[in-house]
């Protein structure tokens, strides 16, 4: 079997000892050949690439935004098939291996925390040629492995990679920080301005956006947060929506996401569950994110649910 393994040299959990360490140990199973990423977007770059040449195997060392990368490289390069054949059977399939701080993707396919863990389930894998086929999440042209925000969501997103760029280490404090500096001083609170519609209705006046192809949404340390527990691989994507953000009805639902409510409910919510697809529209511009990647400001986007597009060894 022919592989790539598709670095970040800057994953937060892992050193050039542990690379070589994963590295020797992937060599032991598979024709290995190794690329290391060295600039915003070069992990779609190298998946093309490996597309291109044929390899069957293509595994990533880095976060979940690089995990992010590599499949839309993948999903962007694939080679025609024939009509019968399925998508994620004409692409290399995925191996991720955990080296962020949070790592949401891998865990949400059972993967340990650790990467050298990890490494191990991949490897067992491997060897007794088990696989996965997952669907992507698709916004407009982008795909996503497990979460999308639009609104209050991303601009969270967005204060915590502007504090990591001045030095700050991601943690779930510096989440929480940027969550009650964005709700007290941010306009979503006093003036919710998107609208969700799809063919058969339409719902106005949100205020925050989360798009889940998966469950959990995210982490807490060794906590996983689930503000749609039925989402899945396996069908549509969940939508949860908040249209006001007053503070009694926020700290409610915020304390059912954190005990880990089994159905998150109260006046304010919106949840639909197992959607093919629907488009966010707003007033002005949304701050707007995919698997914990800032990515700027929108006015609408289109959401649509891929269904079976990626092997996944896990």
């Amino acid at each position: 079997m022919r592989a790539v393994l598709v670095v970040n040299p800057k994953a937060t959990t892992t050193n050039e000892r542990s690379r070589d360490v994963l590295v020797r140990a992937l060599r032991s199973e598979v024709d290995l050949a190794v690329r290391y990423t060295r600039r915003r977007g070069h992990g779609a770059a190298l998946a093309r690439e490996a597309v291109r040449d044929g390899v069957d195997l293509v595994v990533t060392l880095g976060g979940d935004g690089t995990v992010n990368e590599v499949v839309n490289g993948l999903m962007s390069a694939h080679p025609a098939g024939s009509d019968s054949e399925p998508l994620a059977h004409r692409l290399p399939a995925l191996a991720v291996v955990p080296g962020g701080s949070t790592n949401v993707f891998a865990r949400a396919l059972g993967l340990p925390r650790e990467w050298a863990d990890g490494t191990s389930v991949i490897l067992d894998s491997l060897r007794a040629g088990r696989s996965r086929t997952i669907g992507l999440g698709r916004a407009d042209e982008r795909y996503f492995t497990f979460c999308a925000g639009f609104g209050l969501d991303a601009a969270v997103v967005r204060r915590v990679e502007r504090a990591r760029h001045r030095g700050r280490v991601s943690s779930p404090t510096l989440y929480l920080s940027a969550f009650l500096r964005q709700y007290l001083v941010g306009p979503e609170r006093r003036q919710p301005s998107i609208a969700l519609e799809r063919p058969d209705e339409r719902a106005d006046d949100l205020a925050t956006v989360i798009v889940q192809n998966t469950a959990p949404w995210t982490f807490i340390g060794d906590r996983p947060l689930h503000p749609n527990p039925h989402a899945s691989f396996d069908l549509g994507l969940d939508v949860f929506a908040i249209r006001r953000l007053h503070v009694p009805s926020a700290t409610r639902t915020v304390t059912q996401v954190l005990r880990g409510h089994p159905d998150p409910h109260g006046g304010q919510l919106l949840r639909l569950h197992d959607l093919d697809e629907f488009t966010l529209v707003a007033a002005r511009p949304q701050a707007f994110q995919l698997d914990g990647d800032y990515l700027g400001e929108r006015d609408k986007v289109r959401f649509t649910s891929v269904t079976k597009a990626l092997r996944v060894i896990c």
